[in-house]
């Protein structure tokens, strides 16, 4: 039987979606990413948009909600969306026996569509009049820089943000904008304020903020676009869609360092296999080790 005090952890697969594999792997030529991951007959390689539950203190915190089923159906095509019609995070919360009202709070690393999409209700539900953000009981943490990117977006990436809902977001009443390597006094009990700390990277998108949770015997790190998934752990790998790709390589570099002297478990939300691994350093060349397909109620 867990205590009160455990801090569990859980992968909670939202809507998968594919994406095209050259613009996943940047650089890297498809005669090497094809050995990794298989396209289909669009050049596109399926994706996960997986979330990180966090469970202690009494509290349920969630690290993102990935792609949700809110585009219109042209849309959901094009980005590769599978079961467009059913909202898939909400649906293996619920396997977990949650509702979206236990939630107490939604923590975006950035809010691109595919990170953010999931605060959103399904598009047949937008069509009905039922267009809302989910999770009414949650505190939504989104850093400065991030939400400063999302309301003055780039030409380049534009298209990522999701119309609307940082409209959405504001009049909740109930974000809040991160600066720092820690929550604001008072937002989180004592003891989830101690656990959880912030740390930014730029290479992908500016201000991307990771979650880093403290459990008893080790901590998980929500590694988001700065490395997917177990392909681009690998410091060359980055994406086309990255902001600065060098920069990108240089701040995994300097994560991995910590990583390795605390045997960091690294979540990872697009990786289409494995939801978490440790990492080692052989050779010069960092892997993925450990690897963990899910994570449910796992003991942090």
């Amino acid at each position: 039987m867990h205590k009160n005090s455990d801090v569990l952890i859980s992968s909670v697969e939202g809507n998968r979606q594919r994406l095209d594999g050259g613009a996943m792997f940047g650089n890297a030529p498809r005669a090497l990413w094809e050995r990794w991951t298989s396209p289909d007959q669009q050049g596109r390689i399926l994706l996960a948009c997986r979330a990180l539950l966090i469970e202690a203190y009494g509290k349920t915190l969630l690290c993102e909600t990935g792609i949700g089923a809110f585009f219109e159906p042209k849309l959901a095509e094009r980005f590769g969306v599978e079961d467009p019609q059913s909202h898939k995070l909400l649906e293996n919360l619920d396997a977990l026996g949650l509702g979206e009202e236990d939630i107490d709070y939604v923590i975006l690393s950035h809010l691109h569509f595919d990170h953010a999409g999931g605060l959103l209700p399904t598009y047949q539900e937008i069509q009905q009049g039922k267009d809302r953000l989910l999770f009414p009981k949650a505190q939504y943490l989104v850093g400065q820089e991030a939400w400063e990117r999302a309301t003055h977006p780039h030409s380049r990436d534009r298209a990522s943000f999701i119309p609307g809902l940082r409209d959405k977001l504001k009049e909740s009443g109930r974000l809040s904008l991160i600066q720092g390597g820690r929550a604001p006094q008072g937002l989180l009990p004592t003891e989830l304020h101690e656990r959880l700390e912030f740390i930014y990277s730029q290479g992908h998108t500016p201000g991307q903020m990771h979650s880093l949770f403290h459990g008893t015997e080790r901590s998980v790190f929500y590694a988001g676009d700065l490395i997917p998934g177990t392909h681009w752990v690998h410091l060359p790998i980055t994406m086309g869609y990255d902001r600065f790709p060098e920069q990108l390589i240089d701040e995994k570099a300097q994560i991995y360092q910590r990583a390795l002297k605390e045997k960091w478990l690294v979540f990872y939300t697009h990786d289409d296999l494995y939801a978490a691994s440790g990492l080692q350093q052989m050779d010069g060349r960092f892997q993925p080790v450990e690897t963990q397909k899910t994570l449910k109620r796992f003991l942090l």
